[in-house]
């Protein structure tokens, strides 16, 4: 796995020129904590976090205070062919929660955040599993259901009110990528879904 496998994109940048008022909408949009700063060629040329921009707020910047006024500089970069250790040596060592990510031609390509590093961590079936017991959950407003994960095939278990209910839970479970399988049963049970043919 390299950081293509991990990264983000497309990336989500500003420009030198960019001012600080509009960086920063651009930050509470996204719900990002920083952003790559490019210039016309898209290179990296610095790195813009909302601590920076807070910081500016608070010291009084203008409206027309722009982004190379409070960017970081040199922005610290990855470069594609890096590995997650990697990345998360980095951006550990550095403090970061944004680390740009380039190409051979030293190109902005992706960013990858700690949350992008975590995933690597989480078992696909895990990750399957938050997400479909998630989706019940906001249908059913309750934990109604035991969902587990097996090598993409999923089995929910729980008692079902009609046929008509079978059919939301099976729709709701499909929206998931990465299922490979679905059963569903009537009682709660640890019995390995593999053993039962998916319907």
């Amino acid at each position: 796995m390299k950081a293509t496998d991990v990264m983000r994109r497309p990336v989500v940048s500003v420009s030198p020129s960019t001012t600080a008022r509009a960086a920063n909408a651009l930050l509470v949009d996204h719900g990002f904590a920083a952003l790559p700063v490019v210039d016309e060629d898209g290179h990296v040329v610095g790195i813009v976090t909302g601590s920076d921009l807070l910081r500016a707020s608070v010291t009084g910047a203008s409206p027309r205070t722009v982004v190379a006024q409070v960017m970081h500089v040199p922005a610290i970069t990855a470069d594609v062919t890096a590995t997650p250790a990697e990345l998360a040596d980095t951006v550990l060592r550095h403090g970061l929660h944004c680390l740009p990510v380039v190409d051979e031609a030293k190109v902005l390509v992706g960013v990858v955040t700690r949350t992008d590093l975590l995933r690597t961590l989480v078992p696909d079936d895990d990750m399957l599993t938050s997400r479909i017991d998630r989706l019940l959950r906001d249908y059913s407003r309750a934990a109604r259901w035991q969902v587990r994960v097996v090598n993409g095939i999923t089995t929910i278990s729980g008692p079902f009110d009609d046929e008509a209910e079978r059919r939301v839970v099976t729709a709701l479970a499909r929206t998931v990528p990465g299922i490979t399988g679905l059963v569903l049963r009537d009682v709660w049970e640890n019995e390995d879904p593999t053993t039962s043919a998916a319907r």
